[in-house]
């Protein structure tokens, strides 16, 4: 029978930037299995996007295993037909947990996306079940996804293309291998020309959560970089063919590990324990002031 989510919440969805920790601390890895059930997580790993499938799967079961899941199955669609096979399908009635592992997002999309196996990994989702994906698997979740593209650190037309995702994410579009492949440029280009987009770019070995279809926490050894272009001014309806665009008044958050992030107001979250620069620096005058004290009183 599924699991199901009494309260109609969706679960949590993990997009990660790829080339995350698979042996010693598994820090972005354990996340999933957590937010997927712990010990009790039920996972289904789909390697389609991935030209290993096969070695893929086998890779992933093994850790999520040694990470503490209670079951761990591969679903593997490799056409649009098997991605309407009611037996590979069933394999999701019961998951509290769908993993998507890297390769080519297009590939994945292109198998997935309007087929049985796409709507029952959104049932799976509106019911609690923890969506995740690395790379390829990241890119996905949202309704507009990155297909291929350049990198660089200047915003030019024509640097990348968009595609249809999953649809779990909407108003988004999410980058991965994010400063290590320098897609900067790439993700400013496509909010430059598509304003209403949030850009969310996530590096190595990190993760992007996102709970209630909301809040996003960061977690892993790197970084997660959102560009608002709420208030963008830019030439990308003018530029001429591979042109570097003009890109003005573009909002970035630059947010490492710890950080939280409301997706509705495009802000940050502050946190106990996380200060701004200037709260920072009036700790320190303070500090500094009640040393002089010190120091004269015991002089």
């Amino acid at each position: 029978m599924p699991t199901t989510n009494p309260r109609s919440v969706p679960g949590p969805l993990v997009a990660i930037g790829g080339a995350e920790a698979k042996v010693g601390r598994r820090a972005v890895l354990s996340a999933f299995v957590e937010a997927a059930g712990g010990t009790r997580a039920r996972i289904v790993v789909v390697p389609t996007a991935s030209s290993l499938g096969p070695e893929v799967s086998e890779l992933y079961t093994s850790v999520f295993s040694k990470l503490g899941a209670v079951h761990v199955v591969e679903a593997r669609p490799r056409s649009r037909a098997e991605a309407d096979d009611p037996a590979l399908l069933a394999r999701l009635d019961d998951a509290t947990g769908v993993f998507m592992t890297g390769g080519n997002q297009l590939k994945l999309s292109a198998v997935v996306t309007g087929t049985g196996f796409g709507t029952a990994v959104h049932e799976a989702h509106q019911r609690g079940a923890a969506v995740g994906g690395t790379s390829a698997g990241a890119s996905v979740l949202s309704t507009h996804m990155v297909a291929f593209g350049s990198g660089g650190a200047t915003p030019k037309q024509r640097m990348t293309q968009l595609s249809a995702g999953l649809g779990l994410l909407p108003g988004c579009v999410i980058d991965q291998h994010f400063t290590q492949r320098n897609r900067y440029g790439r993700l400013l280009s496509l909010v430059a020309q598509s304003p209403s987009l949030l850009g969310i770019g996530v590096d190595e070995d990190t993760a992007a959560v996102v709970t209630e279809q909301r809040w996003l926490s960061v977690i892993g050894r790197g970084s997660v970089t959102i560009v608002d272009g709420s208030s963008v001014i830019s030439d990308a309806h003018a530029a001429k063919r591979t042109a570097p665009l003009m890109v003005s008044g573009a909002v970035v958050h630059s947010l490492p590990a710890g950080s939280r992030f409301d997706l509705d107001q495009r802000a940050l979250v502050r946190t106990p324990g996380r200060l701004d620069p200037a709260a920072a620096e009036d700790l320190a005058e303070t500090t500094r002031d009640l040393q002089q004290v010190t120091d004269e009183v015991s002089g």
